[in-house]
């Protein structure tokens, strides 16, 4: 068998931290047959994660039937699920748009908005399913895209993708898992499917649990050794798939879409910052300014004392998580800035703003560093200057430390 995956999905680590973690699988025979719901289990025991699961999966069900279903509903409100799965009968997404739009859609939305209504911190994640091996036949005649198998699983991924969009969700892509794996595997050793070509086999619905596995916990399945009764090989052929399908195109599937991210730039005048939020997702922040002071305002301003090297940090949250970043102030380079020619340099701007320092003695080991205004370091050099050279400056505003065998000094470019 002709298998070709990236070498870089070997070194992704095995898990390493526990995790208990609440999933409700909301479907019909595509998630019963083989029980996905406990291969996910076993899978992400194998990997030292706990799973609580729980299915309403009557067979043929649609998303319209599951709203009004009773145990779906109460399964819903059982408890504040950290996932929901959420997937529709196999074919409808797959219809033309306008019919999508009619009988999917609006259904989608309804059953999101009862699982946010139960608690607004678990995340849907829609199911994105696979295409019929050779093609709906009993729906072409009217929709020739679903007369073949291509066609029929680039509409189940758009249509599954649009209600990922619509309703700020996740979306499983174990479709397009089924796809690369059936492409990799060139002599078509592995199948997917069970004899009617449509449910999945043992091997896909150990397929479409890595891929799970991979989109709820972020991180890969490769290694584990819960082999879903395939033979390691086999197995590992298809950890190995569904991690690069997920984890390389995180984006794509939303994962992690709604999760905040902590954001910000600085700007200063001396010693006097202020701190400008560019977070994404959250509602509420805290600030450590890295000498005693703290702020709750999205976008403070603080002013230091003269010192040495501070550390910020910013934490930016919702109801449901938060995410904290960090970076370093030198306060130091602020210290003694000199706007004025020297004795050993002369700052020189020509009429268009273009910078320049002027030596007006040799400088045998010039050292340069340059600085944003925020204190990182974003060039140095050294070199043997010589009196009367012109070193051309940065055109960005920052500042400038000079050292050599016996002196030091600062110049602030604005």
């Amino acid at each position: 068998m002709k298998r070709t995956l990236s070498a870089l999905l070997l070194a992704l680590p095995l898990a390493c931290a526990a995790q208990v973690t609440d999933v409700l699988f909301i479907g019909n025979s595509y998630i019963y047959t083989y029980d996905l719901p406990t291969a996910l289990y076993n899978l992400a025991l194998s990997g030292g994660d706990t799973i609580y699961n729980d299915s309403s999966t009557p067979g043929g069900a649609t998303l319209q039937g599951h709203t009004t279903n009773t145990t779906t509903l109460s399964k819903i409100s059982e408890r504040a699920w950290d996932f929901v799965v959420v997937q529709e009968q196999s074919q409808m997404p797959s219809f033309p748009p306008a019919q999508v739009s009619a009988q999917t859609y609006p259904f989608a939305q309804i059953l999101v908005d009862s699982i946010k209504s139960n608690n607004e911190c678990t995340e849907p994640v829609f199911f994105l399913t696979w295409g019929r091996k050779y093609g709906d036949a009993s729906n072409c005649a009217n929709y020739p895209p679903l007369c073949t198998y291509n066609g029929m699983q680039a509409r189940l991924r758009e249509s599954y993708l649009q209600m990922g969009l619509d309703n700020s969700a996740t979306v499983a892509p174990c479709g397009i898992a089924w796809k690369n794996s059936m492409t990799a595997d060139t002599d078509s050793s592995i199948n997917l499917y069970t004899g009617d070509n449509s449910h999945p086999s043992q091997a896909g619905t150990y397929l479409n649990a890595c891929v799970f596995y991979a989109t709820i916990f972020r991180k890969s399945p490769v290694g584990y050794s819960y082999l879903g009764g395939l033979t390691a090989p086999d197995a590992l052929f298809l950890q190995e798939i569904a991690a690069a399908t997920v984890l390389d195109s995180t984006d794509v599937w939303r994962i992690g879409a709604n999760d905040p991210s902590a954001e910000f730039s600085v700007s200063n005048t001396g010693y006097a910052f202020q701190f400008t939020d560019n977070s994404l997702n959250a509602d509420w922040h805290f600030w450590a300014f890295g000498d005693g002071a703290t702020s709750q305002s999205p976008s403070p301003q603080h002013t230091y004392a003269p010192g040495t090297t501070v550390e910020v940090m910013h934490v930016a949250g919702n109801a449901c998580s938060s995410d904290t970043v960090y970076t370093d102030i030198d306060l130091g380079i602020l210290a003694g800035v000199n706007e004025a020619n020297s004795d050993v340099v002369r700052l020189i701007t020509t009429l268009d703003g273009v910078r320049s320092l002027q030596l007006t003695s040799d400088q045998p080991r010039l050292h340069m560093e340059f600085y944003s205004f925020d204190g990182r370091m974003l060039w140095q050099s050294t070199l043997d200057a010589v009196a009367g050279q012109n070193i051309s400056l940065p055109s960005e505003r920052g500042i400038l430390r000079l050292s050599s065998l016996d002196w030091t000094r600062v110049v602030r470019l604005n």
